[in-house]
């Protein structure tokens, strides 16, 4: 009867024994497949940081092409610098090392509220720029708009100085030659002919500059050659030294002022189509042809 008994007793501390195991062995199983599921949970948060750190430090070439501003990037490149340094440090740790892998997500938290930091700042200046670029293309057209205004005004005041300076000019008028006598009698035949008398009127002109006045009388002989006594007789016209035949001295007052010249014949003259200018004050005031026989 006690055999018995010691037999119950063994075959129920071996079934202890043997649920122990069981329960020991499904325990261990629980234990590592947690293990697994928390080194592969690591190991997928070191990938998120390392993702993030080199977004950053992408970001940063980003925000260093939209600023001009020498001393913003060279910060920018300084924390981009720290940003790559700190993700070799983690691409270097064990994904199981749950203190570097902590510090190295607080830093990231530094290097995130930096990043926004800057993009604040940046936009805050690309603003700024924006509102100065506004306000100086406004300026720019202002300055156009004026300067095309002043253009016009220099325009019409060259024009009416144009208008002033022609109404201003003298005119001949009523311009004649002929051939005459030694005492200025008028003949038809050159060949006889002793002087050339001139005639002509200097028109009233209120706008004129008054006072005296050197007129200038050039005759042109048919062979294109300027009647002159001397070579050295010449006046300014038109930036050029030019022969004269007949200078005048005249006291003008704005009114009319008829004029006669003389030109003594000592030489030698063609019949054909003589050409008469008249200058004064740098113009040619006046101009006429005869056919002389």
């Amino acid at each position: 009867m006690q055999l018995k008994k010691l037999n119950i007793l063994l075959y129920i501390l071996i079934a202890l024994l043997l649920a122990a195991a069981v329960t020991m062995g499904i325990l261990w199983n629980d234990s590592q497949k947690k293990n697994t599921e928390m080194l592969e949970l690591f190991a997928i948060e070191k990938e998120e940081l390392e993702s993030e750190y080199s977004t950053f430090a992408t970001q940063y070439d980003e925000l260093k092409i939209r600023i001009t501003n020498d001393s913003l990037q060279q910060k920018l490149e300084e924390e981009k610098l720290r940003t790559q340094l700190l993700l070799e440090e983690l691409k270097h740790t064990k994904a199981t090392d749950a203190a570097e892998i902590t510090r190295l997500k607080k830093e990231l938290k530094t290097v995130r509220a930096v990043m926004r930091g800057y993009v604040l700042q940046i936009d805050s200046l690309n603003r700024i720029n924006e509102k100065l670029t506004k306000e100086n293309q406004k300026m720019s057209a202002r300055y156009q708009q004026a300067s095309k205004t002043i253009s016009s005004l220099n325009e019409e005041k060259e024009a009416l100085t144009q208008k002033v300076e022609l109404a201003s000019q003298l005119d001949a008028i009523g311009i004649e030659m002929y051939p005459a006598k030694s005492n200025g009698k008028e003949i038809k035949k050159i060949k006889k002919a002793k002087k050339f008398v001139i005639n002509f009127v200097v028109a009233k002109n209120i706008t004129a500059i008054t006072g005296e006045k050197t007129i200038y009388i050039r005759i042109t002989a048919p062979d294109g050659n300027t009647l002159a006594k001397n070579s050295s007789d010449t006046f300014k016209y038109e930036n050029k030294e030019i022969n004269y035949s007949i200078k005048k001295y005249v006291e003008y007052t704005g009114e009319e002022l008829p004029i006669t010249v003389y030109w003594d014949i000592e030489e030698f003259l063609l019949a054909g189509n003589y050409l008469v200018h008249i200058f004064a004050d740098g113009n040619m005031i006046g101009y006429n042809s005869f056919e002389l026989e």
